[in-house]
């Protein structure tokens, strides 16, 4: 069964009418769990927040340019990758109150600052310690910020014999463990400008980043690393899988087939939160094995139950948006605003120290 996102949910039109469709029991899921979940989707150019609310699913979108990778911290900081610069935002908690329905909202994310990379095709971010490390596409490494520079290298695969701005292995996903890079994901073993396109179906590693080493070869566009409950995961987008990775072996398996192009991971509790892309038939997408189901794949944000691998809720975006790239859980946080630029609120929203 499912039920229809309310339209008074939304925050400014799309070019096309956003609608969603949720299953029922995804606003008691959100509800019971106490939290509430942060979507990018660069393709519609929206931050989303999807939220319950009287037993309902509300969906906030904030417009920014080519949004993708986010980065939480602590709960009251995530940082937005844009086109070409990285947006900081911090709860701002006694504003939350003020803001209508009065009462409802228990954060208020506000804007803080931005920095400036150019465009980086940054995907993945993440935070370690005061540092955030963003997946430097474009330069095929990982780096850091300066207020001095566009960015700082800070590693990349040995296969990549010089940092330029060419794509040539399409770099994109990011685990930490112990508070230093752990694994990468890439979409080919690549060494020349977009060298990873003609094989992107079957090319894609799992790289070891202390070692550099690959664990796993043969991966159909792998993204989204993490490590979550004792165990390495990935999504296999060519495949529209979720799979967990024996770090030793390279072994994986399969917990869950999904229908659509699997990109945009978070954990928590026995949940999965996977984000599903259509596809289109560009240089990104065709030829993929997914492709053979085109016209089946959906979008949206799916709920996997990692302990049996099946769906246990979802959202599906059934207009306005057709790509998801990055999901993340806001725990203990139930129902947050976001200010957006477009939105005049931001006009008359100061915070000032006590």
């Amino acid at each position: 069964m499912i039920t229809v996102n309310p339209a008074s949910a939304l925050g400014p039109a799309l070019e096309s009418p956003f609608a969603a469709v949720n299953s029922l029991g995804l606003a008691d899921l959100l509800r019971s769990q106490s939290i509430s979940l942060l979507v990018s989707t660069y393709q519609a150019n929206r931050l989303m927040a999807v939220r319950e609310r009287q037993g309902e699913i509300w969906t906030l979108l904030r417009t920014f340019e080519r949004p993708m990778g986010l980065a939480l911290r602590d709960g009251n900081q995530f940082a937005l990758g844009t086109r070409n610069q990285i947006w900081d935002f911090r709860n701002a908690p006694e504003v939350a109150p003020q803001i209508e329905p009065a009462g409802t909202h228990d954060a208020c994310y506000v804007p803080r600052a931005s920095f400036v990379t150019g465009d980086i095709l940054g995907h993945e971010m993440t935070w370690i310690g005061e540092d955030l490390w963003i997946v430097n596409t474009l330069f095929s490494c990982l780096c850091t910020l300066h207020p001095n520079y566009s960015f700082v290298p800070r590693w990349r695969p040995p296969f990549i014999t010089a940092l330029a701005p060419e794509d040539r292995c399409h770099l994109n996903g990011l685990v930490v463990l112990d508070g230093q890079p752990k694994y990468a994901t890439a979409l080919g073993k690549t060494d020349t400008r977009e060298g990873w396109r003609p094989n992107k179906a079957a090319g894609g590693v799992l790289i070891d980043v202390p070692s550099g080493e690959i664990i796993a070869h043969g991966l159909s566009m792998p993204h989204s690393p993490r490590i979550y409950a004792g165990r390495l995961w990935l999504l296999e987008g060519g495949m529209g899988r979720l799979q967990a990775v024996d770090a030793a072996t390279g072994k994986r398996d399969t917990v869950a087939e999904l229908p659509g192009f699997t990109r945009g991971l978070a954990f928590f509790g026995p949940y999965a939160f996977i984000g599903l892309s259509k596809i289109r038939e560009i240089a990104m997408f065709g030829g993929l094995p997914i492709a053979s189901r085109a016209s089946d794949l959906r979008c949206g944000i799916w709920v996997i139950d990692i302990q049996t691998g099946q769906t246990a809720q979802f959202t599906e975006f059934q207009a306005g948006v057709e790509e998801i790239f990055a999901v993340e859980v806001l725990a203990g946080v139930r129902f947050p605003e976001i200010l957006g630029f477009q939105d005049r609120k931001i006009d008359q929203t100061y915070v000032m120290p006590p």
